[in-house]
């Protein structure tokens, strides 16, 4: 039997074979730490966005706060919530979401549009602020359907064809400066502001399933989603009216047995935390290819 065989077993070393053994193995523990390292730093340094290409791919399980916030809310169920379902409000929305991450790593406009349809549904009976979110996330989808269904619609296939066209074509805005139309803005543009809307639905969505009991109630979390995400693009005027309109806030318990009618608590929570984790798949891919682009302040 060897000397590794040995100090596995627990056998004693000889002093000779031991100082032997730590001066050979703690460099290359050194080494291997190093290496790991700098491996590490590599995939970090060759992981951000490329307009267009795989890499703004940002599908798969949802990160680790969203697990750890969670907790046992995404435990499988032995059958799927109802609301989940081809007919429930939350797989009517999802499925076309989800449908719009092409493997090329493109946002198929739509898919992302019909998402966004089933998404104002879904959110218009919770409560006056979504009723003027709806209203205005309704508007954009209107105005950039118009195009994707209009003569040019071949420039309008995806985000990334749509944006390799209207640059070249000259019909982007300069940033920060628009018409106030949104029949008369470019399709980046909308897409960028139906983009932020998203965000907030899903933060809104998300904080609302994983919700402690004692903790911030429904209408203070998504109040300040909304702060985060909204508010720094809207005028003080919007900023009050929004303010207001979060004071009659629907509860958690109503938003919930909204999304998943007739399903106990634990497992609506479970279904509404999987449809935002979808959500932020096609937010993140989104944000990916905008960025790339340089458009991201473009409204």
């Amino acid at each position: 039997m060897g000397w590794w065989s040995q100090a596995a077993m627990g056998v004693a070393l000889p002093p000779q074979v031991s100082r032997r053994w730590f001066r050979h193995t703690i460099p290359l523990a050194i080494f291997a730490l190093l290496l790991f390292y700098l491996c590490a730093w590599s995939l970090r340094a060759f992981s951000g966005c490329r307009f267009g290409t795989l890499s703004c791919i940002a599908e798969g399980p949802p990160p680790l706060q969203v697990r750890q916030e969670s907790g046992s809310l995404e435990a499988p169920e032995r059958e799927e919530p109802p609301c989940l379902g081809p007919q429930g409000p939350l797989g009517r929305m999802v499925r076309p979401f989800r449908a719009s991450l092409n493997p090329e790593g493109d946002v198929e406009l739509s898919q992302y549009l019909a998402g966004w349809r089933e998404l104002i549904k879904f959110l218009t009976p919770f409560g006056s602020i979504f009723a003027f979110a709806t209203s205005e996330a309704f508007t954009k989808v209107t105005a950039l359907e118009a195009r994707v269904h209009g003569p040019e619609a071949a420039h309008y296939t995806s985000l990334a064809v749509m944006v390799a066209w209207e640059r070249r074509a000259g019909l982007l805005e300069r940033p920060g400066v628009g018409p106030g139309d949104s029949a008369r803005s470019s399709g980046s543009r909308t897409t960028l502001l139906l983009h932020r809307a998203l965000r907030w639905s899903q933060l809104c969505l998300h904080r609302v399933a994983t919700g402690t009991l004692g903790g911030p109630g429904a209408g203070e979390q998504c109040s300040d989603a909304y702060n985060t995400v909204l508010a720094p693009h809207h005028p003080w005027l919007v900023r009050q009216a929004v303010r207001l309109a979060f004071l009659s806030f629907p509860d958690r318990s109503h938003l919930l047995e909204l999304a998943c009618p007739g399903t106990r608590e634990a497992a609506a929570r479970a279904a509404v935390v999987r449809a935002a984790s979808a959500l932020e798949d096609v937010y993140n891919r989104t944000q990916c290819l905008l960025a790339e682009a340089g458009l991201l302040q473009l409204a």
